[in-house]
C-alpha cells in the first residue's frame, strides 16, 4: 500500500471524500482480495483509479480489472494529467457514471 499520495489522487480524493458526490461514502487505499484500489464505494460497487504513465498499456492492469469486474464492481480510470488538468470534466464523467446532477 502506499504512504504518500499522488497529486492527482489528493485532488480526487477532495472531490469524493465526506460524502461530497451525492452523499455516496467513497474509501480511498482499500484493500480487496489481492488488490489495493485507489478509491471505492461499495454502495454502487465502483472503483476509481489514478493511473499515472507506468499504467499506459499495462496488462497487469487488464488481468486486476477483470478480476474486479468478476467480483461485481465497475472499474473507472482515470489519467493523472487530466484529474489535475480538468479535475470538473472528472467529476462530472464520475457523477454521469453514477447517475448524479453536477
Amino acid at each position: 500500500m502506499r504512504v504518500a499520495a499522488t497529486d492527482a489522487e489528493k485532488a480526487l480524493w477532495r472531490l469524493l471524500r465526506d460524502r461530497r458526490l451525492g452523499g455516496l461514502k467513497f474509501r480511498r487505499q482499500v484493500a480487496l482480495g489481492p488488490y489495493t484500489v485507489d478509491f471505492i464505494c461499495f454502495e454502487r460497487r465502483v472503483v476509481i483509479e489514478a493511473d499515472g504513465s507506468q499504467h499506459a498499456d499495462n496488462s497487469r492492469d487488464r488481468v486486476r480489472d477483470a478480476w474486479l469486474e468478476s467480483q461485481g464492481f465497475r472499474v473507472w480510470r482515470f489519467w493523472n494529467s487530466d484529474i489535475l488538468a480538468q479535475a470538473d470534466s472528472v467529476g462530472a464523467t464520475i457523477a454521469a457514471g453514477l447517475g448524479l446532477p453536477w
